[in-house]
C-alpha cells in the first residue's frame, strides 16, 4: 500500500490578512491585530511591514506603538477568523476532497493519489501558495507521510532552534568548565555549522519513507509540545528532534509523561493520527433567475409561489423543518437586500411560510429592479410527521388534523414577524412558594406549553401584575388599614380578604425577604382598585405594609 501523503497549510498571518482584504491599501503603513489578554492588549497577527519593523506576535500593544509610531491596529475577531478559515477549507477542496480545518490558522490535506493531477507534489504546493497569495493570504506548506511531520515542516523548516539561557548556558555552568564552554563551537550549541546552507532554503517536503531524516534537524517544539516541556528539554541539552529520538523512551516517559512520546510517535508514524475532514453542512436553498427585472409586490409574490414549494420539498426530503428563512433579492445594480422571518415551530408547509414572508415584502426595496430571488432555510430542525402512538393519542391527533394544533404557533410566528420572536414569552411553573419565584419566563417560540396540571393551586388568588414590594403608608399593625397611601394617592378600604401567610425560604439569603414572615391580603378600595398588600412582621428589616401586585 502506498504511503499516505499529508499536506499541512499554515497561514501565519491569517488575522491580519483577513482584515487587510477588507481595508485595502494602507499607504505603506504597518498593520497589526490586537487581542485582549489579561490586563493588556497583545499582538496576535502582523503584516509583513510590521514584521520588518521589528514587531512580533505576543508583544504588548504599548511596546509596539512605541517602536512603530505609524502602526495601524484593529481588534481581533476570533469568530470571524474561524469563519474565514472554514471558507479557506472549501477553497482547498479543489486540491483534494479530504480537507480538515485545524483552528486557529491551518489546514490539513490528505493528498494521497492527488498530486499527479497538478504536476507532482512540489507543483501542487507551489500552486496552492500562489493562489493563496492571489487572494491576499500568506501560506506556508509542509508535506510528509504523517500529519505531525507535515505540521512541523510547515512551521519550522528553515527556522533555527530557539534556546533560552536557562539550560547549560555558560552562566549556569561550573566555574571550572567556563573556560572550555567559552571556546565551544556555536554549532554544537544548536547554531548553524560553518559552510552549511542557509536554513531558509531547507526543504519543506519529506520524501516517502524519509520522515525521520527530515525531522532530525528541526527543534523539539516542532513536535507540538507545550512551552514548559520544550524549556525542560532544552535544559537537558535536547533541542532537536534527532537528539530526542535517540534517547531511551523509559526515562523520557517517567520525566515528561506519555504525552511527549505520543507526539513523537505521531510525527514519526508509529502512532495513528487520522485526518478527519468536516462534512459540509447541508444547505436548503433555491433561487429563481428572472428574464427581466421586477419591482412590483405582485411579481415578488408570484416568484415566492414558485420558490416556497420547492424549498419545502427539499426540507421534507431530509426530514427537516425550517425555523428561520432568509429571502435575498439581488438587484440589477449589483446590490442585494434581504428579509428574514422566524417560525415558532419547525415547518415544511408552504401555507405556514408564505404568509410570514408576505408580511416582510413591504420593507423590501426593489431599487432599479430585482434580477434574482434566493430563498434559504438558514436554521432547520428535525421534523417527524409520523411516530408510534396509542389509540387515544391517535384519536386526538385525528381531531386536530384540520390545523387547530398549529394555530397558536402560526399566531406566534405572525406576531414575531413584527416585534421579534424573543419578545413573545410564556410562563412555566417553578418549584417555589415565593410569589415572584413561582414561575419562570421562557421564549414562546423556543419552548412548549406547560404540561396540563403542572401548575400548583395556591391557597389564595394571585394578581395579574406582580412587581417588587412598594412601601405603603399605613399604621404599623397587622390588621388591614382603613386608610392608607400608596404611590402618592390616598385609598379607603372597602373590604379585605385574607390573610395568606408566606414564610421566606430560610435556606436562601434573599434581600427582598429580610423583613420576615408576610401576611398577604386581597384589598378592595372604595375607588374600585383591587390591590395585593402584605404586612411584613419584621426580621432583619423593620415591619410595615407593602403593595406587591394588582388584580385585573
Amino acid at each position: 500500500m502506498a504511503n499516505r501523503r499529508i499536506l499541512s497549510v499554515w497561514f501565519p498571518r491569517l488575522g491580519a490578512d483577513r482584515l487587510l482584504r477588507r481595508l485595502g491599501d494602507l499607504h505603506g503603513a504597518p498593520f497589526a491585530v490586537l487581542e485582549e489578554g489579561g490586563q493588556m492588549q497583545t499582538i496576535s497577527a502582523l503584516c509583513p511591514l510590521a514584521e520588518a519593523a521589528g514587531l512580533r506576535v505576543g508583544q504588548p500593544a504599548r511596546d509596539a506603538h512605541a517602536m512603530c509610531a505609524n502602526l495601524i491596529t484593529r481588534p481581533r475577531n476570533a469568530h470571524a477568523e474561524e469563519a474565514f478559515l472554514h471558507a479557506l477549507t472549501r477553497w482547498a477542496g479543489r486540491y483534494t476532497p479530504w480537507v480538515a480545518a485545524q483552528p486557529p490558522a491551518s489546514l490539513m490535506l490528505d493528498i494521497t493519489g492527488c498530486a499527479h493531477l497538478f504536476g507532482g507534489e512540489a507543483a501542487l504546493m507551489a500552486q496552492l501558495v500562489e493562489e493563496a497569495g492571489d487572494m491576499g493570504v500568506a501560506a506556508l506548506c509542509g508535506l510528509a507521510d504523517t500529519p505531525g511531520a507535515a505540521w512541523a515542516l510547515a512551521r519550522y523548516a528553515g527556522r533555527a532552534a530557539v534556546h533560552d539561557r536557562s539550560g547549560d548556558a555558560i552562566d549556569q555552568e561550573a566555574r571550572a568548565t567556563r573556560s572550555r564552554a567559552a571556546r565551544r563551537r556555536h554549532w554544537e550549541r544548536g547554531g548553524a555549522a560553518p559552510g552549511a546552507p542557509p536554513q531558509a532554503s531547507a526543504p519543506r517536503i519529506a520524501a516517502p519513507g524519509q520522515t525521520r531524516q527530515a525531522l532530525a534537524n528541526l527543534p523539539v517544539a516542532a513536535l507540538r509540545l507545550d512551552a514548559e516541556t520544550v524549556a525542560a528539554l532544552a535544559r537537558l541539552g535536547l533541542r532537536r528532534i534527532g537528539e530526542l529520538t535517540g534517547q531511551p523512551r523509559g526515562p523520557l516517559a517517567r520525566r515528561f509523561g506519555r504525552g511527549l512520546l505520543m507526539r513523537m510517535d505521531q510525527a514519526l508514524g508509529a502512532a495513528p493520527e487520522p485526518v478527519s475532514p468536516q462534512a459540509a453542512p447541508p444547505r436548503y436553498a433555491t433561487r429563481l433567475s428572472l428574464p427581466d427585472p421586477i419591482g412590483l409586490r405582485e411579481d415578488v409574490e408570484a416568484a415566492l409561489a414558485r420558490l416556497i414549494p420547492r424549498l419545502c420539498e427539499m426540507l421534507r426530503a431530509k426530514g427537516q423543518g425550517a425555523r428561520a428563512i432568509r429571502l435575498e433579492a439581488y438587484r440589477c445594480d449589483d446590490t442585494m437586500v434581504f428579509a428574514q422571518i422566524g417560525l415558532a415551530r419547525p415547518a415544511d408547509q408552504p401555507d405556514r411560510i408564505a404568509p410570514l414572508l408576505k408580511m416582510k415584502l413591504d420593507g423590501l426595496d426593489a431599487g432599479y429592479g430585482i434580477d434574482v430571488l434566493r430563498l434559504e432555510a438558514t436554521r432547520t430542525e428535525p421534523l417527524h410527521h409520523a411516530r408510534p402512538v396509542g389509540h387515544l393519542e391517535a384519536g386526538m391527533m385525528a381531531r386536530d388534523r384540520a390545523g387547530r394544533d398549529t394555530a397558536l404557533e402560526d399566531l406566534i410566528g405572525r406576531i414575531g414577524a413584527r416585534i421579534g420572536l424573543d419578545a413573545i414569552t410564556r410562563r412555566h411553573p417553578a418549584s417555589s412558594h415565593i410569589p415572584e419565584k413561582c414561575a419562570t419566563v421562557h421564549p414562546a417560540a423556543w419552548s412548549g406549553p406547560a404540561a396540563s396540571g403542572s401548575w400548583p393551586r395556591p391557597p389564595g388568588d394571585r394578581p395579574l401584575l406582580i412587581w417588587r414590594p412598594e412601601l405603603v403608608t399605613a399604621p404599623d399593625v397587622p390588621r388591614p388599614p382603613a386608610q392608607f397611601r400608596w404611590r402618592g394617592a390616598a385609598y379607603d378600604l372597602l373590604r379585605a380578604s385574607g390573610p395568606e401567610r408566606i414564610a421566606p425560604e430560610w435556606w436562601l439569603d434573599d434581600p427582598e425577604w429580610r423583613s420576615g414572615v408576610r401576611d398577604y391580603w386581597d384589598i378592595v378600595t372604595t375607588g374600585g382598585a383591587r390591590l395585593w398588600l402584605f404586612y411584613a412582621h419584621g426580621a432583619a428589616l423593620s415591619s410595615g405594609w407593602f403593595c406587591q401586585g394588582q388584580f385585573a
